[in-house]
């Protein structure tokens, strides 16, 4: 039997694209969104299709949408923590409610996702989670995104705590660290813009009109290669922790390895220099 997934923010960008990869390769797809007509019309009718309405805010809501996985498929075997959205603005331009907002979602809703499905796949002694991060996860260095790095942070902190909780019960974890692939997640739907700009933050505004206009559908990678690539490596005993999904993405971190490395080597004898 092939594994039962189970995929959020499934309506658009690379969760979409995976769904429907995942369909037609013949693989059962539990795929939640905000509101479920607009999955189905995305997605089409398909037996093995299982289209759910999640508010990931909501523990109870979150609980009956694996519930109602459960009921359909009769196990859970990949879970695909993928919704989330952008949030472009300088961190003193940002309110209190607009990073809480960006947070809620990224992190706490994938926190949600993780408490309902765990039981499932700790008591089967097996089971996959990718969780999905960006290139903004492992480096900061992007004027205008310091909150939704910061949320992005924290999955990939959080997920490295997990995947060594998680490890004794056969359940593994991917974090997965894309760059730019052509989805619509710098439109306006996926995008967060601060609702008062500073005049001062040139950089911030350059970069948010860098990205909505000269990035967006100009983006070197290809979502449809992504998704296979996931579905390719469930099938692996020993996947990564850390994937780094696009050649920019790898050569972002390579940049961030070797920045960290001369910071360490440069300031050794100054940093180690604090023992009794």
């Amino acid at each position: 039997m092939k594994n039962i997934w189970f995929v959020t923010g499934a309506s658009k960008g690379l969760g979409l694209s995976l769904v429907k990869k995942l369909l037609d390769q013949g693989y059962g797809v539990a795929a939640t969104s905000r509101t479920k007509k607009s999955l189905q019309e995305a997605v089409g009718e398909n037996d093995q299709f299982l289209a759910l309405e999640m508010d990931l805010s909501s523990e109870a809501s979150v609980q009956q949408a694996v519930s109602q996985t459960l009921e359909k498929f009769g196990r859970l075997d990949v879970v695909v923590n993928n919704a989330g959205y952008g949030q472009i603005g300088s961190l003193e331009e940002l309110s209190d409610a607009e990073s809480r907002a960006n947070f809620e979602v990224n992190v706490f809703g994938m926190l949600n996702v993780i408490r309902a499905t765990m039981p499932h796949l700790r008591a089967q002694q097996s089971g996959r989670y990718y969780n999905i991060s960006s290139i903004g996860g492992f480096s900061g260095a992007f004027p205008g995104w310091g909150i939704y790095c910061a949320t992005k942070f924290a999955v990939e902190g959080l997920s490295e705590s997990f995947a060594e909780e998680s490890k004794a019960f056969g359940v593994k974890v991917t974090i997965v660290s894309p760059g730019y692939f052509r989805t619509d997640f710098l439109t306006d739907s996926s995008l967060g813009l601060p609702n008062q700009p500073i005049d001062a933050y040139q950089a911030v505004r350059d970069s948010q009109q860098m990205h909505r206009e000269q990035i967006n559908q100009n983006q070197p990678g290809d979502p449809e290669k992504a998704v296979q690539v996931l579905i390719d490596l469930a099938k692996e005993e020993n996947p990564p922790l850390h994937l780094f999904l696009g050649a920019d993405a790898y050569e972002t971190a390579d940049a961030k390895i070797k920045s960290v490395q001369k910071d360490m080597n440069d300031w050794k004898n100054l940093a180690t220099s604090t023992g009794f």
